[in-house]
């Protein structure tokens, strides 16, 4: 996790992300309260026992954004990292080996290949990391909405050196907008996935996500799109370092949820939330973009 420095709303992301800029704030407000949001959500996720790995943002470059990671850097159990192009030029430079290294001098991972995809950009085309992949690990399936951030030759050079199927698709909002990043609408975690079906609009599309999903073993919580719009689709499941499943997601999200839904998650995961209202107004994303989630061997 990246601890901000100067976070706030980020008017290179505002035509794609119709999730943000929702806030009557300052920057200097939106970085406040942030702050207080990130240690609250550290503080819950370290209390259900996760281990969380945190670096400091730096002052410059600005990078608005820096406190959603995964956009940026994505890691896997056989000792690869992934550095990923983006869209936007001010969340280029969040991109910090810097911080690759300390994992592996640090804090006892195993860094073994990096596979930079970040050429991509002279090109135009991106692959916003585990925001535009959601990954099946246990399967190697990687579900990918396609928008002005997520490519398919781009995918296909991933899915090439990562060794994944890639379920690709379109999506959109209650009004049509294509939505811009796959784990605003879904997460797939070991036994459960948590899907808003209705905005993939094409009845072929859905059928073969559905079913991916369905041949791989997992129960589906469905989303309405309201509960989508309130991050109900960007939540992460982890294990505590007592080998627990625990399902992250904003105290919003968990609002959203009905009994119902709450009691299917219940049954294989713990819900940790806390609240990040301040962070998804702002900026558009919630818990799940905050965290990059360590797969590296090495560290126990």
């Amino acid at each position: 996790m990246i601890r901000p420095v100067r976070f706030h709303s980020n008017p290179l992301t505002a035509a794609s992300n119709r999730f943000q800029g929702r806030t009557a704030a300052s920057p200097a407000e939106q970085q406040a309260e942030a702050l207080r949001e990130f240690d609250g959500l550290v503080q819950a996720l370290t209390a259900a026992g996760v281990r969380v790995v945190q670096f400091e943002d730096t002052p410059e470059p600005h990078t608005p954004d820096s406190v959603f990671p995964n956009n940026w850097v994505s890691f896997h159990a056989d000792g690869t990292v992934v550095l990923y192009p983006m869209e936007a030029e001010n969340r280029r430079t969040e991109r910090r080996r810097d911080i690759v290294d300390a994992l592996a001098a640090e804090h006892g991972f195993d860094v073994r290949r990096i596979v930079d995809l970040s050429e991509h950009e002279a090109r135009g085309h991106y692959l916003e990391g585990t925001g535009s992949l959601v990954l099946d690990r246990s399967h190697r399936v990687a579900y990918a909405c396609l928008s002005s951030r997520t490519h398919l030759d781009v995918l296909g050079d991933w899915s090439q050196r990562l060794g994944y199927d890639v379920v690709a698709f379109d999506a959109v909002d209650r009004n049509g907008v294509p939505i811009y990043h796959t784990n605003v609408l879904m997460s797939v975690g070991e036994k459960i996935a948590v899907i808003c079906a209705e905005a993939i609009p094409r009845k072929d599309q859905r059928d073969a996500v559905l079913a991916r999903l369905g041949q791989t073993g997992h129960e589906i919580v469905s989303l309405s799109f309201g509960q989508m719009e309130a991050f109900a689709g960007n939540m992460l499941e982890l294990r505590s370092e007592r080998g627990e499943r625990v399902l992250a997601m904003s105290e919003q999200a968990r609002r959203s949820l009905t009994p119902g839904q709450l009691a299917l998650i219940e049954r294989y995961d713990r819900i940790v939330s806390a609240p990040i209202d301040n962070i998804e107004s702002s900026a558009g994303g919630s818990v799940r973009c905050m965290l990059a989630e360590i797969h590296l061997p090495g560290a126990s």
